[in-house]
């Protein structure tokens, strides 16, 4: 590999983990301090009914997602992955910051949370484009026998980006007293988020737009309308694909902190703490799963990842409700463990599926309905699940049901990681 294309491959490395990091920042501040933004958004008599109201705006988002698939994977596939990557990052850093300056309901009334519902959405919007759009430029990108590697860095990028949130959020929580933090200092993530969003917009202002693989010319026809013709099996694939993922993410690493607040009645700033050394854990072992699947091949680690799951999230739950803080770190990491294994090789693996004309479309919508789905509505129907049926361990029962979908789909995969990326036409593609 000669100097100028290992420079290159730097870039889409670092614009790949700068954008990632600024979208999932932004996104995953809102579910660190979810319990606070319900009680000055959506007051109520029952904590509760304002935790699943503050959650509710969170799956809000999500659900934008399948909407910004259609718009950025359409950009992607007709203007090129540097356009639909640039206009992401930038959709996502205003109302990031606008919801830092929000009213709230009792200076403004109902328009706060109508207010706070649009920020939302503009934010689902954006992230909609992003992950799948930079997992296709960075494996585009990369040398044979690489591609898990450098697709590994997408996945490191949005962790890095709720790490950061977590550490920003533990700094805030350590830092100021309860009351301070309850008034204003929630909004401080929300506020710094300008600036990692303008340094994300900055960086990838560089890009050199990825030349289009031999035999992987543009469609000339519209992207949306072509995969829903000829890629919906690799759409559902996809979906199943995706369920551990969505689920066991949202759940272990951001909706978690409410859980060890609410259920196991830790201090937030403790829960934070926590979740800041897993999540750093989890970023460390990332690349080293992309490497591993280089060489061993996607299905043997996925197979690890989504059958680990299954097993082990029981007992990694009832880690999480232990009184002993070292006990619930442990389990905590253990899910770690597994969720390295599987994002450090779902971005190759995804990518390697689909057609080359109608990846960013294909991957955005497949991707995003699940995550949309199922990502969106964890943290709410964990809080729904706990308070109906009293039992403070019943969300490892939806996350083992998750990797459950996620492992057949797995086993349904033929193996990827050794076939060349380009990929031929199909015929009704040709025909097109």
């Amino acid at each position: 590999m000669n100097r100028e294309t290992l420079s290159a491959q730097r870039h889409a490395i670092v614009s790949g983990i700068a954008g990632n990091m600024m979208e999932w920042y932004d996104f995953s501040v809102y579910g660190y301090f979810a319990a606070i933004i319900g009680r000055q958004f959506f007051p109520a008599e029952n904590p509760v009914s304002s935790l699943l109201a503050a959650f509710g705006v969170f799956a809000a988002g999500f659900l934008m997602r399948p909407l910004g698939s259609l718009v950025f994977g359409h950009v992607g596939d007709k203007n090129g992955r540097k356009l639909a990557l640039t206009a992401s990052v930038g959709l996502m850093a205003i109302p990031t910051f606008l919801i830092g300056v929000l009213p709230t309901y009792e200076q403004i009334g109902i328009w706060a949370p109508l207010l706070l519902v649009l920020m939302r959405l503009l934010q689902g919007l954006s992230v909609g484009g992003e992950y799948t759009t930079s997992s296709i430029f960075l494996v585009e990108a990369s040398a044979s026998g690489h591609r898990g590697f450098l697709g590994s860095f997408v996945p490191f990028g949005s962790c890095g980006g709720v790490l950061l949130g977590s550490g920003i959020g533990a700094a805030v929580t350590n830092l100021l007293d309860h009351a301070s933090v309850v008034s204003w200092g929630w909004r401080v993530p929300f506020l710094i988020g300008i600036a990692v969003g303008g340094l994300g917009f900055w960086i990838r202002q560089g890009l050199n737009e990825n030349r289009v693989p031999e035999g992987g010319r543009r469609t000339s026809t519209s992207p949306v309308r072509e995969a829903f013709r000829t890629e919906r099996a690799t759409m559902a694939q996809l979906i199943g694909l995706s369920a551990v993922g969505a689920v066991g993410f949202y759940m272990c690493f951001v909706y978690v902190t409410t859980y060890l607040r609410r259920i196991d009645h830790i201090a937030q700033s403790q829960a934070l703490d926590i979740n800041t050394i897993s999540m750093a854990v989890l970023l460390l072992l990332i690349p080293g799963a992309g490497v591993l699947s280089d060489r061993l091949g996607r299905k043997p680690i996925l197979l690890a990842a989504t059958g680990g799951m299954f097993i082990l999230a029981w007992p990694l739950f009832w880690m999480l409700h232990h009184t002993d803080l070292r006990v619930i770190l442990l389990g905590q990491i253990g899910f770690a463990v597994l969720s390295a294994c599987f994002w450090g090789t779902i971005s190759a693996t995804m990518v390697e599926l689909v057609p080359n004309r109608l990846r960013c479309t294909v991957l955005s919508v497949g991707y995003n309905i699940g995550l949309a789905i199922l990502g969106g509505l964890t943290p709410m129907v964990a809080v729904y699940t706990i308070n109906r049926s009293q039992y403070d361990l019943s969300p490892a029962f939806l996350l083992m049901a998750a990797a459950a979908i996620s492992f057949v789909s797995v086993l349904g995969l033929r193996e990827t990681y050794r076939m060349p990326l380009v990929t031929p036409a199909t015929p009704a593609a040709e025909a097109a």
